[in-house]
């Protein structure tokens, strides 16, 4: 996924350009820290206190100057407009958030208006068209059964959380103004695959594959998660 965020960001912007970047449930903060290495500055908004302790573990050890073009904020993902002005920020992301919220819509408004005219939102979320895909290639026919027709999904955490269909969030995107461009699948292959699964000997293959997949219909309609990119008007 970071290769598809970085194809939008250089179709976007100028090269070279410093832009300012919003994470939105940053998690430990390897996306903000890999693009803070790239030269962009970065607000990295998270409210879970061990995630925010272990991204502030992690920015302590980069070099000063990439210290430097990162902040950390400790707050909810739905109160950016408390903290941030409209129009703060080029890039927003919010990654695998959308799921542990019950009604996505202000927080996604919220999002837009902090971005600037121009701006790019990158949204990761759970495709609710394939809920039945994991549970059928496992071969528990019953839960397969079940997923159809459903938005709600156990999640390998073990909680019950939610999914977005594509055609709903596209009209949400141009609701907000900020309108889909481009959207991938990911995960296409690999969803399966266990968390301790040991990596394969030709890892750029498999990388080379569901990069592929994701672009390709009808291989991205079924994929696990979807990745959306709305371009603010």
């Amino acid at each position: 996924m970071a290769r598809q965020l970085d194809e939008q960001i250089a179709g976007r912007f100028p090269v070279g350009r410093r832009l300012r970047l919003l994470d939105v449930g940053m998690g430990q903060g390897t996306q903000a820290l890999r693009l803070a290495r790239a030269g962009h500055q970065v607000t990295g908004l998270e409210q879970d206190a061990a995630m925010l302790a272990a991204a502030r573990a992690a920015l302590d050890a980069e070099p000063e100057g990439i210290r430097k073009r990162v902040q950390l904020v400790e707050a909810d993902a739905r109160d950016t407009g408390a903290h941030f002005p409209p129009g703060s920020f080029d890039v927003v992301l919010c990654h695998g958030v959308l799921m542990y919220v019950a009604d996505p819509d202000a927080l996604l408004a919220g999002l837009a208006r902090v971005m600037a005219s121009g701006g790019l939102l990158s949204l990761l979320v759970r495709n609710g068209d394939a809920l039945a895909m994991r549970p059928g290639l496992a071969g528990d026919w019953a839960q397969a059964l079940t997923a159809f027709g459903t938005d709600v999904y156990t999640n390998r955490l073990g909680l019950q959380v939610r999914a977005d269909r594509l055609d709903a969030l596209t009209a949400t995107l141009a609701g907000i103004g900020a309108p889909l461009a481009a959207w991938y699948g990911v995960r296409v292959f690999t969803d399966t695959a266990p968390d301790d699964a040991v990596p394969p000997e030709d890892p750029e293959r498999l990388l080379a594959a569901e990069e592929r997949a994701g672009r390709t219909d009808p291989y991205r309609r079924v994929a696990a998660l979807l990745h959306l990119c709305g371009v603010r008007g």
